[in-house]
């Protein structure tokens, strides 16, 4: 062969080689399961969490809280009661605030702190007084009363006492027995106005014995 036909065979062969390169397989891409498993984690709190938010939101509602403290069986009057948002839990029972005309003018069964939410088991149902029932109002000078700070809710006795110049009763005095309903104080006189509940027939007689001025308020046990 000639030296010419040589080197076309060397240069055919080259141009080969140039237009086809050897093929390389792709990379194998390796998947770290640590990756994946905080991938699928993150996705599933988020779901969590956007779920907590919506039922936060959702389940919030208007409710009756206490502005001040409300004394058992004290007659809860309007400005007792405020409105506020919360978010309650549906096992326990709150009195929403649609129903403070219902709520306003009965008495608290029991003891209601200021800012407590009201239930339905601390309000007592029915008006003051009620059928067979009446108000008496008795105003008392300090040394008349007790010491201890009266609460709506106690039972007393209001004790007939004898006046000034008179003698010491040989036998026990004659009372009424009776539940405080409200306390007023009178800045102006010092005296101390107290709302008295008794039955309606023995109305007459406290209110006879307290217009002369010749009584005593005792306070009994407060053990129920």
């Amino acid at each position: 062969m000639s030296d010419t036909a040589t080197q076309q065979n060397h240069a055919v062969n080259g141009e080969a080689n140039l237009a086809a390169p050897p093929l390389v397989p792709p990379p194998k891409l390796r998947r770290r399961p640590t990756i994946v498993a905080g991938a699928i984690a993150a996705v599933c709190l988020g779901a969590v969490l956007a779920a907590w938010a919506w039922s936060s939101s959702t389940s919030t509602q208007q409710v009756l809280v206490a502005t001040a403290e409300i004394p058992r069986g004290s007659v809860i009057e309007a400005e007792d009661l405020t409105t506020a948002r919360l978010n309650v839990d549906s096992a326990v029972a709150v009195l929403p605030a649609s129903a403070a005309d219902d709520v306003i003018g009965q008495r608290a069964a029991l003891d209601v702190a200021a800012g407590g939410l009201l239930t339905p088991d601390l309000v007592q149902e029915g008006s003051i007084p009620a059928s067979g029932e009446s108000l008496v109002g008795v105003a008392l000078k300090p040394e008349q009363a007790p010491g201890e700070r009266l609460m709506a809710g106690d039972l007393v006795r209001v004790v007939v006492t004898p006046g000034q110049d008179g003698e010491t009763p040989k036998i026990a005095p004659e009372f009424s027995a009776a539940e405080v309903v409200g306390i007023h104080h009178d800045s102006e006189t010092g005296q101390t106005v107290v709302d008295l509940l008794v039955p309606h027939a023995e109305a007459s007689l406290l209110a006879a014995r307290v217009a002369t001025g010749n009584v005593a308020l005792v306070l009994d046990s407060r053990d129920r």
